[in-house]
């Protein structure tokens, strides 16, 4: 399997059905969502985006199964499995605001191998693959050289459905807000991951986030220099429902600071 061969493809499908999801905002209007469940939303859009994901991933690859969050096919490769999130930021899109992506991931047992996070509307398509560099359109990224928290741009997501852990959350929000440069919540996981990969941000962190979530960002910050782990410091971060990405400078400090609220 050639591995850049095939990100290549699948980042070339990613921005053909960004063009799409940006022709539909257009005429987009509320009344066509649907609730998976509490703050959880779902339209037309996701479904048509996910459908043609699968249909065009297939013939890219065609023994792989599907981990997607529409569950459109649910199919599962004996190896291969695709993660797809059609829409990542559904929120923000049927809102209207201009921030939301598509990410596709290429799992390999359990080990991701390709990344693609599209993010539509500045259509920057972030991507790697095994052992290669991480890029933007086409160019070389990496992550921030910043060392210390204090110095450092941080980002999360606010809980939506999974208040259970809500208490620590906020303590931790407020002693980052001290902490940092500030904290930003823009609304796509997969967003947020590609911006700590290229150094926008310094390090991002969530819980109950999902394997569509998170699957092709977190290769791509690792290709990009950084690190990944969840709460523990451990490797559960993709079916874990819970994260911290860096750019691997500030890791050891965040994760003590996050180890303080979330035990």
């Amino acid at each position: 399997m050639n591995l850049q061969q095939l990100t290549l493809q699948v980042a070339n499908l990613s921005r053909s059905v960004g063009k799409m999801l940006k022709e539909e905002l257009k005429n987009f209007s509320a009344d066509k969502v649907e609730i998976k469940g509490m703050h959880d939303f779902v339209s037309y859009v996701d479904k048509s985006s996910e459908e043609i994901l699968v249909k065009e991933l297939s013939k890219i690859l065609p023994k792989a199964g599907f981990i997607a969050e529409e569950n459109t096919d649910d199919r599962k490769g004996d190896r291969f499995n695709w993660i797809i999130d059609p829409l990542d930021g559904t929120t923000n899109f049927i809102h209207g605001i201009p921030l939301f992506s598509i990410s596709i991931a290429l799992m390999d047992g359990g080990e991701v191998i390709s990344g693609v996070v599209h993010e539509v509307n500045l259509n920057e398509c972030f991507y790697a693959w095994k052992n290669s560099p991480a890029y933007l359109n086409g160019n070389e990224i990496k992550v921030s050289s910043a060392s210390k928290l204090n110095d450092s741009l941080l980002a999360t997501g606010f809980p939506y459905y999974d208040y259970s852990r809500l208490e620590p959350y906020m303590q931790m929000f407020q002693h980052l807000l001290r902490a940092s440069h500030g904290v930003r919540r823009l609304g796509s996981a997969a967003a947020d991951l590609a911006y700590v990969a290229c150094g926008r941000f310094e390090g991002f962190y969530e819980y109950g986030l999902h394997p569509w979530d998170v699957a092709a960002g977190t290769l791509i910050v690792k290709q990009a220099g950084g690190q990944v782990t969840d709460f523990g410091g451990s490797n559960n971060y993709i079916f874990g429902r819970e994260i911290i990405a860096s750019n691997g400078n500030i890791h050891e400090e965040f994760l003590k600071e996050l180890k303080k609220y979330f035990n």
